[in-house]
């Protein structure tokens, strides 16, 4: 299975979890999915008046630099982590 395929399998995944994930592990899995998807950040920082993209903004700023394969990777594995940590719920 390629790449491309196991990540859209991991994104369908996340969307189906049963157990919503952590405030961090959401933010930390939005960031590679944008780096993953569009690459580095492309839109300014939203500042303080939305504490929630604000937070989405900086998981993916976090992620500047890494190759979108690496950022897919990245992803797969940290949702593998969630569904099975949703299996076990």
């Amino acid at each position: 299975m390629s790449l491309e395929q196991k990540f859209k399998e991991a994104a369908s995944a996340f969307k189906a979890l049963l157990t919503p994930p952590t405030e961090e592990e959401y933010t930390q899995c939005y960031g590679l999915f944008k780096q993953a998807t569009v690459g580095d950040v492309n839109i300014p920082d939203p500042g303080m008046k939305d504490r929630q993209e604000k937070k989405k903004w900086d998981a993916w700023k976090g992620k500047e630099g890494m190759s979108k394969d690496a950022a897919k990777e990245e992803y797969i594995k940290r949702v593998d982590i969630l569904v099975k940590k949703d299996d076990d719920d």
